[in-house]
This record gives structure tokens, sequence and C-alpha cells, in this order.
């Protein structure tokens, strides 16, 4: 019988001397690999590409979130990873699973720290005004066609982690992109917060993991350091192409429909993927230039 999930007030508040200890933790180990990443790229060092792995993989343990997966990531040739977007913290779980690059909206170029980050780390970024909208395709297109794997949320927004939002088809206008006379591939992929130190989490806790709608990041933050212990499930689906498809209206309820499935399937106990492995995969994508960042922490105003 699966256990009863854990409800919000089973669990004791967040502690301020464990929130401040990761914090430093956090704090002392960006810096230090942000300088090391820095260094590696001005040497040319092929090893500095395992890095931003490294730090996602990282910050996961210093959050004490423990990652399961059901599926792998494709391989053998660019990626279009279509998933939901409940956190920030979906930024380091992906991260650390796959070699990709994370697709975000324009104001975040612009928010401190975390904005120079994301640029270090090469993020490409998506205006939502319709003069910019109109070149972005292209901009993920080049991408694409130059190795990279691709990480894109297309809900526009986060959510409460129970549910799936609807999906902008218009992000999907790169899924058209040829590599080499094949069409770039889409897998869907689907996070959940499910688990609580090993407890299915009830809806009443997952706020506290889940960052959406007016919730400060700051707060919010800072109790995700002080409680910890969120488990994730990570389930990757079948990669499909576009001509598989009528229209890419049709491609994106597809991606919807997997990604929800997962999600459900997830929540209610009825996969139960394996644990993340522990060192990173060997890849043939090229390196990632720059540095890992929280480069989708939107919410608010849909894309």
């Amino acid at each position: 019988m699966r256990p009863e999930p854990l409800r919000a007030d089973r669990i004791k508040g967040p502690s301020h001397l464990r929130a401040t200890m990761r914090a430093a933790g956090l704090v002392g180990m960006t810096a230090f690999l942000a300088l090391l990443q820095m260094f590696g790229q001005r040497l040319s060092l092929p090893s500095v590409r395992h890095l931003p792995r490294l730090w996602h993989r990282l910050c996961c343990g210093l959050l004490t979130i423990d990652v399961r997966q059901a599926g792998a990531a494709a391989g053998g040739g660019p990626i279009l990873y279509i998933c939901n977007h409940a956190s920030y913290l979906d930024v380091p779980v992906l991260g650390g699973l796959m070699d990709a690059r994370f697709v975000a909206k324009a104001e975040v170029a612009r928010w401190p720290v975390i904005g120079a980050l994301s640029t270090l780390q090469g993020t490409i970024y998506i205006e939502r005004r319709v003069q910019g909208a109109r070149q972005q395709p292209d901009e993920l297109r080049k991408a694409l066609r130059d190795g990279a794997n691709l990480v894109l949320f297309p809900e526009g927004t986060s959510s409460d982690g129970n549910r799936v939002l609807p999906f902008k088809s218009a992000l999907f206008a790169a899924a058209d992109a040829v590599v080499d006379g094949a069409e770039v591939r889409v897998q869907p992929v689907t996070i959940a917060y499910s688990r609580h130190r090993g407890v299915p989490m009830g809806r009443q806790l997952r706020p506290y993991f889940a960052w959406y709608g007016d919730m400060t990041l700051v707060g919010h933050l800072w109790t995700c350091l002080g409680l910890g212990g969120a488990g994730v499930d990570v389930v990757f689906h079948e990669p499909v192409r576009l001509s598989q498809f009528a229209s890419r209206k049709e491609l994106a309820r597809h991606c919807h429909a997997q990604v929800a499935r997962g999600l459900s399937d997830a929540l209610s106990g009825r996969i139960v993927p394996r644990p993340a492995p522990e060192a990173p995969v060997a890849t043939s994508q090229p390196a990632l230039p720059g540095w890992p960042s929280f480069a989708l922490l939107e919410t608010g105003p849909e894309m």
C-alpha cells in the first residue's frame, strides 16, 4: 500500500541554521566554479565543458534534492527538449541530467547576478514582443544546427507543480530545423516534485518547492534551503519529429499530452524511476559556452 502523502502541517518549519549553512556553501561553490570556468574558457581547456553539469549536481546535493529518472535523454544529434516548468529548481535538476542550453525570456538577462550567470552559460533569450519574436526561431535553429541541445519550457511561466499549463505552439517554430539533412528530434520531458524525504508529497506541501504566481524568489529560496529533502522525478518520453504531425500545433498537443500523463503518473506513484546516474555521461555534444545559471526563473506574465 502506498504511504499517505505528507501534508504541510506534518513537517517542521525551515531551519534558519540549515538555510544559512547551505546558502554559504552554495555561494562559495558557485564563486569557485565560476572563476574556474572563466579561466578554463580563457585557456580553451576542453575539460571546462563538464563544469556546468558538475555545478548543477552540486546544487542538488546542497539542497538535498533526490533526483530519479525514467527513460533517458535522447542522443545522436541535437535535441529540442520540451519540459513542464514548476520551479527554479528545474534548472539544476535538468542541467544535472543532460548537456543542454536553456531558453529564457529576455528579461532574465537584466536580472542582477542571475543575468550575468545566464549570459555566461550561453542562454538563448526570447523576446515576447512581436518584433523580437519574429527573429527567435532563427536563433534557436542556428543553435541546433551548431550542435547544441536546447531546453524549452513552452508553458511560458511556472505552474504550481500539480498540473501542466497549455503549451504555446509558437515556441515550437524551431522544431523544423534540419541538421545534416535530418529533422531535429523533439523529446517531451516531465519533471515532477513528488516526494519529501522519501514520503509522497501532498498538494499542500508542493508550493514549498514549486515557485509560481507572486511568490518572491529570495523568501522561497530561503524556505527551500531550510527544508530541503525534495524528491524529483524526471521522465524522458519517446522523441518525435515535426514531420510526424500535421502542424506544429499538433506537435505541441502531443508533447503536452505526454508531459501531462508523465506528471500524473509520477505524482500518483504509477512509475518508479531509477536513481539518476552519479557521474556525467560522455557525450558527443560540443562544449557548452559558459557557466550554468538559473536561466528560467520566469513567473508572472507569460511569454
